[in-house]
Protein backbone atom coordinates (compact mmCIF):
# COMPACT_ATOMS: atom_id res chain seq x y z
CA UNK A 1 0.00 0.00 0.00
CA UNK A 2 1.47 3.38 -0.87
CA UNK A 3 1.97 5.42 2.13
CA UNK A 4 0.47 8.73 2.82
CA UNK A 5 2.50 11.88 3.99
CA UNK A 6 1.79 15.07 2.73
CA UNK A 7 -0.23 15.95 -0.22
CA UNK A 8 -1.26 19.13 -2.32
CA UNK A 9 -3.72 18.70 -5.08
CA UNK A 10 -6.22 19.80 -7.22
CA UNK A 11 -10.17 19.64 -5.43
CA UNK A 12 -13.12 18.06 -7.16
CA UNK A 13 -16.12 19.17 -5.78
CA UNK A 14 -19.10 16.57 -5.19
CA UNK A 15 -22.01 18.14 -4.44
CA UNK A 16 -24.46 15.26 -3.08
CA UNK A 17 -25.42 14.00 -0.05
CA UNK A 18 -25.50 10.26 1.55
CA UNK A 19 -23.47 9.05 -1.85
CA UNK A 20 -24.19 4.98 -1.58
CA UNK A 21 -20.72 2.32 -2.43
CA UNK A 22 -23.62 1.26 -5.43
CA UNK A 23 -22.93 4.67 -7.27
CA UNK A 24 -19.10 4.66 -6.64
CA UNK A 25 -18.92 1.38 -8.59
CA UNK A 26 -22.47 0.09 -9.36
CA UNK A 27 -22.97 -3.64 -8.96
CA UNK A 28 -21.82 -4.64 -12.42
CA UNK A 29 -18.55 -4.06 -12.18
CA UNK A 30 -17.71 -6.25 -8.60
CA UNK A 31 -16.95 -9.45 -10.51
CA UNK A 32 -13.27 -8.58 -10.04
CA UNK A 33 -11.08 -9.25 -7.09
CA UNK A 34 -7.99 -7.38 -8.60
CA UNK A 35 -7.81 -3.93 -7.07
CA UNK A 36 -6.95 -1.93 -10.45
CA UNK A 37 -8.86 -1.31 -13.55
CA UNK A 38 -12.01 0.21 -11.89
CA UNK A 39 -11.08 4.25 -12.10
CA UNK A 40 -12.97 4.29 -15.64
CA UNK A 41 -16.04 2.98 -13.78
CA UNK A 42 -15.73 5.53 -11.07
CA UNK A 43 -19.41 6.55 -10.57
CA UNK A 44 -20.14 5.28 -13.98
CA UNK A 45 -24.07 6.10 -14.10
CA UNK A 46 -23.52 9.67 -13.36
CA UNK A 47 -20.24 9.84 -15.17
CA UNK A 48 -21.92 8.36 -18.68
CA UNK A 49 -24.80 8.52 -20.78
CA UNK A 50 -25.55 5.16 -21.99
CA UNK A 51 -25.02 1.79 -19.63
CA UNK A 52 -21.86 0.51 -18.68
CA UNK A 53 -20.95 -3.04 -18.36
CA UNK A 54 -17.72 -4.68 -17.73
CA UNK A 55 -15.11 -4.86 -20.42
CA UNK A 56 -16.14 -2.41 -22.47
CA UNK A 57 -14.17 0.51 -24.00
CA UNK A 58 -14.60 3.70 -21.35
CA UNK A 59 -13.09 5.99 -23.53
CA UNK A 60 -16.08 5.74 -26.67
CA UNK A 61 -18.45 6.09 -24.29
CA UNK A 62 -20.88 9.10 -24.29
CA UNK A 63 -20.10 11.39 -21.56
CA UNK A 64 -22.32 13.25 -19.48
CA UNK A 65 -21.33 17.10 -20.10
CA UNK A 66 -23.02 18.07 -16.89
CA UNK A 67 -20.91 15.34 -14.10
CA UNK A 68 -18.56 17.39 -12.39
CA UNK A 69 -15.63 15.06 -12.56
CA UNK A 70 -16.36 15.43 -16.56
CA UNK A 71 -15.58 18.84 -16.33
CA UNK A 72 -11.68 19.75 -17.66
CA UNK A 73 -11.28 22.22 -14.81
CA UNK A 74 -11.28 18.84 -12.40
CA UNK A 75 -9.32 16.47 -14.21
CA UNK A 76 -6.67 14.79 -12.71
CA UNK A 77 -8.31 16.25 -9.14
CA UNK A 78 -6.92 13.95 -5.92
CA UNK A 79 -8.88 15.31 -3.44
CA UNK A 80 -12.84 14.92 -3.40
CA UNK A 81 -14.76 17.23 -1.42
CA UNK A 82 -18.41 15.45 -0.67
CA UNK A 83 -21.23 16.11 1.85
CA UNK A 84 -22.17 14.11 4.46
CA UNK A 85 -22.87 10.19 4.46
CA UNK A 86 -20.13 9.39 1.70
CA UNK A 87 -19.89 5.86 1.23
CA UNK A 88 -22.99 4.47 2.80
CA UNK A 89 -25.08 1.28 1.53
CA UNK A 90 -22.92 -1.99 1.16
CA UNK A 91 -19.77 -2.55 2.48
CA UNK A 92 -18.18 -3.58 -0.72
CA UNK A 93 -14.54 -2.83 -1.06
CA UNK A 94 -14.72 -1.79 -4.70
CA UNK A 95 -15.56 1.76 -3.59
CA UNK A 96 -12.34 2.68 -2.55
CA UNK A 97 -10.80 0.19 -5.01
CA UNK A 98 -12.12 2.53 -7.70
CA UNK A 99 -11.83 6.34 -6.47
CA UNK A 100 -8.09 5.20 -5.70
CA UNK A 101 -7.77 4.24 -9.05
CA UNK A 102 -9.20 7.31 -10.30
CA UNK A 103 -6.35 8.92 -8.64
CA UNK A 104 -8.29 10.38 -5.51
CA UNK A 105 -5.98 9.80 -2.30
CA UNK A 106 -8.03 12.25 0.13
CA UNK A 107 -11.74 12.64 0.76
CA UNK A 108 -13.14 15.18 2.57
CA UNK A 109 -16.50 15.40 4.35
CA UNK A 110 -18.80 16.01 7.36
CA UNK A 111 -19.34 12.32 8.20
CA UNK A 112 -18.23 8.99 6.12
CA UNK A 113 -20.23 5.21 6.21
CA UNK A 114 -18.57 3.50 8.91
CA UNK A 115 -17.31 0.63 7.22
CA UNK A 116 -16.54 2.73 3.65
CA UNK A 117 -14.60 4.71 6.57
CA UNK A 118 -12.93 2.45 7.32
CA UNK A 119 -11.89 0.66 4.52
CA UNK A 120 -10.48 3.60 2.83
CA UNK A 121 -7.67 3.27 5.52
CA UNK A 122 -6.84 -0.30 4.46
CA UNK A 123 -6.47 0.83 0.83
CA UNK A 124 -4.37 4.15 1.59
CA UNK A 125 -6.65 6.74 1.48
CA UNK A 126 -7.31 9.63 3.84
CA UNK A 127 -10.73 10.09 5.07
CA UNK A 128 -11.02 13.49 6.57
CA UNK A 129 -13.65 14.91 8.39
CA UNK A 130 -14.99 18.82 8.82
CA UNK A 131 -17.53 20.34 10.23
CA UNK A 132 -20.40 21.16 7.98
CA UNK A 133 -19.80 24.60 7.34
CA UNK A 134 -16.02 24.65 7.08
CA UNK A 135 -17.02 21.92 4.24
CA UNK A 136 -19.37 24.42 3.00
CA UNK A 137 -16.85 27.17 2.49
CA UNK A 138 -14.53 24.38 0.95
CA UNK A 139 -17.51 23.79 -1.52
CA UNK A 140 -17.87 27.73 -2.32
CA UNK A 141 -14.12 28.33 -3.02
CA UNK A 142 -13.44 25.36 -5.08
CA UNK A 143 -16.82 26.01 -7.61
CA UNK A 144 -15.44 30.14 -7.59
CA UNK A 145 -11.68 29.29 -8.02
CA UNK A 146 -10.24 27.06 -10.94
CA UNK A 147 -7.18 25.19 -10.30
CA UNK A 148 -8.05 25.35 -6.35
CA UNK A 149 -5.63 23.00 -4.07
CA UNK A 150 -5.55 21.81 -0.77
CA UNK A 151 -2.54 20.95 0.95
CA UNK A 152 -3.29 17.61 3.63
CA UNK A 153 -0.43 16.97 6.17
CA UNK A 154 -1.13 13.64 8.22
CA UNK A 155 1.76 13.99 10.36
CA UNK A 156 0.69 17.68 11.94
CA UNK A 157 -3.28 16.83 10.78
CA UNK A 158 -3.65 19.56 9.31
CA UNK A 159 -5.55 21.11 5.92
CA UNK A 160 -4.02 24.23 4.40
CA UNK A 161 -6.25 26.55 2.10
CA UNK A 162 -4.41 28.61 -0.49
CA UNK A 163 -4.57 31.40 1.56
CA UNK A 164 -2.64 29.92 3.88
CA UNK A 165 -5.24 29.43 6.74
CA UNK A 166 -5.09 25.42 8.02
CA UNK A 167 -7.55 23.24 9.91
CA UNK A 168 -7.14 20.24 11.81
CA UNK A 169 -8.25 16.76 11.59
CA UNK A 170 -8.63 14.12 14.23
CA UNK A 171 -7.37 10.67 13.04
CA UNK A 172 -6.93 7.24 14.99
CA UNK A 173 -3.67 6.61 16.35
CA UNK A 174 -2.89 3.32 14.85
CA UNK A 175 -4.59 4.58 11.87
CA UNK A 176 -2.40 7.34 11.08
CA UNK A 177 0.29 5.14 11.40
CA UNK A 178 -0.12 2.51 8.95
CA UNK A 179 -1.30 5.27 6.69
CA UNK A 180 2.35 6.94 7.12
CA UNK A 181 4.18 3.91 7.31
CA UNK A 182 1.90 2.54 4.05
CA UNK A 183 0.85 -0.79 5.93
CA UNK A 184 -2.14 -2.46 4.99
CA UNK A 185 -3.74 -5.34 6.98
CA UNK A 186 -1.02 -7.68 5.44
CA UNK A 187 1.90 -5.09 5.98
CA UNK A 188 0.57 -4.81 9.51
CA UNK A 189 0.62 -8.32 10.11
CA UNK A 190 4.28 -9.15 8.23
CA UNK A 191 5.32 -6.17 11.24
CA UNK A 192 5.04 -9.70 13.60
CA UNK A 193 6.24 -12.23 11.22
CA UNK A 194 9.11 -13.15 13.42
CA UNK A 195 6.73 -13.89 16.43
CA UNK A 196 4.39 -15.68 14.33
CA UNK A 197 7.24 -18.22 13.12
CA UNK A 198 8.89 -18.35 16.87
CA UNK A 199 4.78 -19.50 18.04
CA UNK A 200 4.83 -21.92 14.70
CA UNK A 201 7.77 -23.47 16.20
CA UNK A 202 6.81 -23.61 19.72
CA UNK A 203 3.37 -24.88 18.58
CA UNK A 204 5.59 -27.96 16.22
CA UNK A 205 7.14 -28.66 19.56
CA UNK A 206 4.09 -29.03 21.97
CA UNK A 207 2.36 -30.52 19.34
CA UNK A 208 3.88 -32.25 16.95
CA UNK A 209 1.11 -34.67 15.92
CA UNK A 210 -0.56 -31.63 14.79
CA UNK A 211 1.97 -31.45 12.15
CA UNK A 212 3.17 -35.05 11.01
CA UNK A 213 1.71 -34.58 7.71
CA UNK A 214 2.79 -31.27 7.15
CA UNK A 215 5.61 -30.28 4.27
Amino acid sequence: MQAFTTLTGLVAPLDRANVDTDAIIPKQFLKSIHRTGFGPNLFDEWRYLDHGEPGQDCTTRPLNPDFVLNQPRYQRAQILLARRNFGCGSSREHAPWALLDHGFRAIIAPSFADIFYNNCFKNGILPIVLKEETVDTLFLAVETTPGYRLTIDLETQTLTIPTGKYFTFSIDASRKHRLLNGLDDIGQTLLKANDIIAYENRRKQKTPWLFANSI
